[in-house]
């Protein structure tokens, strides 16, 4: 068979998915009341393929089990209790993104690829004990080295990742100090390179802001997943549900100096889509001015269910 890079978009949407559980403000109502231009979403995670038939699942959302159920390609394929998942790769230790290996709890065979920062976070917490060691195996995931992946039997994949640091913050339940919200660049957070020997993808979900190497690694890309999690900086503020910027949450804004739209304005990237969209963003609504203002920058608004092949 070719080579090939499958993802399925399993979830889209930041922490609290998309209507979050306790908001009651006008894009969360649509979403509840079933708009269709207010499609409901997860919490972000893609599944990636190098053959269409074993998936690798990237960040373990607090949805998973929804997320699993409502995607074919993921269904058990043979006997009493099987997956076509082979393994789970994290990109951060939020809770947003590992909550969801606890569904995996079900003694089933995978591998699971984290930082040493990530693994650490898992080892300290006696509750993900309930992903067996003897039946889940958990792999060190290096910085700048590429990584082939492997089914849990050995054999290629198909595909191979490489991660890379991204400015970021450190998870909200671990802040301490005189400056807990700090923007750093030591393997807290990362985003993957995606390849299988021909193709590229990268994978940033969450973003704090753009940096020379990093516009580098992202330029000739034929496709990126990026951080879209608010539309201006303020925007929790403005309308009064929340109190934190998105520079405080460690995101990049998609408008504004410095912005997303800014800063991939003169890349050459062959697919550009957002991914990781907090609920009172308004890029969510098919029917606004700040989606037909995405599209004409380039952009693509990510959904569940989405599935793309290169």
């Amino acid at each position: 068979m070719s080579a090939m890079i499958d993802i399925i978009v399993l979830g889209a949407a930041a922490g609290g998915g998309f209507p979050q559980w306790n908001s009651n403000a006008d894009g969360c109502r649509r979403a509840r009341s079933g708009d269709p231009a207010a499609l409901p979403r997860t919490q972000a995670s893609i599944a990636i393929s190098g053959d269409g038939r074993h998936w690798f699942i990237v960040n373990a959302s607090p949805d998973l089990r929804t997320q699993i159920n409502q995607t074919p390609a993921l269904h058990p394929q043979e006997g009493l209790r099987s997956t076509p998942i082979a393994g789970v790769i994290l990109t951060g230790g939020e809770v947003d993104t590992i909550a969801g290996l606890l569904t995996l709890r079900e003694r089933q065979p995978l591998t699971l690829l984290a930082t040493d920062a990530v693994l650490e976070t898992l080892d300290a917490n006696p509750v993900f004990e309930a992903l067996n060691r003897q039946v889940v195996t958990r792999t060190q995931l290096p910085l700048e080295q590429d990584v082939a992946l492997h089914l849990v039997d050995g054999t290629p994949a198909g595909l191979g990742i490489r991660a890379f640091v991204v400015p970021g913050k450190v998870p909200l339940y671990a802040e301490r100090g005189p400056d807990p919200a700090a923007i750093v660049e030591n393997g807290e957070t990362i985003g993957l390179e995606i390849t299988d020997g021909t193709r590229r993808v990268c994978f940033i979900p969450g973003c704090a802001r753009m940096t020379d190497a990093l516009r580098q690694r992202l330029s000739g890309a034929d496709l990126v997943f990026f951080d879209g999690t608010l539309w201006v900086d303020d925007e929790m503020l403005r309308a009064g549900i929340g109190e934190k910027t998105g520079q405080r949450m460690g995101h990049m804004s998609l408008m504004g100096e410095g912005g997303t739209f800014e800063a991939f304005r003169d890349l050459d990237i062959g697919r550009k889509i957002l991914i990781h969209i907090n609920n009172s963003n308004p890029v969510l609504l098919s029917d606004s001015a700040e989606r037909q203002q995405a599209n004409a920058q380039g952009w693509d608004v990510a959904h569940d269910g989405m599935r793309i092949t290169l």
